[in-house]
């Protein structure tokens, strides 16, 4: 019975390991460092009926390359990714884009801009 017990707990601590979502989990040492390079603009997503607009925010020293992606809900509607956007340091920019009926999902992608 003792041995019962034993495997129990273990395999009961072994799921919990293994359940634990990912964003439980603590962030990788180089987020956490704050002499890392800061990149990334913020971003204010708004959807209206069918039609979705983003505003993104640079405040870093480096240019974001940014895309708006739009998942529509119906199958039959075309899903859509704008053109690449680069905000500049300390620019504000906005990216549209819409479906013919309701909106599934939307995000705004990040790339580092090409330094030519």
């Amino acid at each position: 019975m003792r041995l019962y017990r034993r495997l129990a707990a273990a395999t009961a601590a072994v799921l919990f390991v293994i359940a634990v979502p990912y964003e439980a989990l603590p962030s990788s040492p180089a987020r956490q460092d704050p002499r890392a390079d800061p990149f990334g603009a913020a971003c204010r997503v708004r959807t209206a009926g069918s039609r979705v607009t983003a505003y993104c925010h640079n405040p870093y020293p480096e240019p974001d390359r940014l895309r708006l992606h739009i998942e529509c809900l119906r199958w039959w509607d075309l899903d859509g990714d704008s053109a690449p956007v680069t905000a500049g340091p300390a620019a504000t920019v906005r990216l549209t884009g819409r479906c013919w009926q309701e909106v599934g999902a939307v995000w705004v992608s990040h790339a580092r801009a090409d330094p030519r």
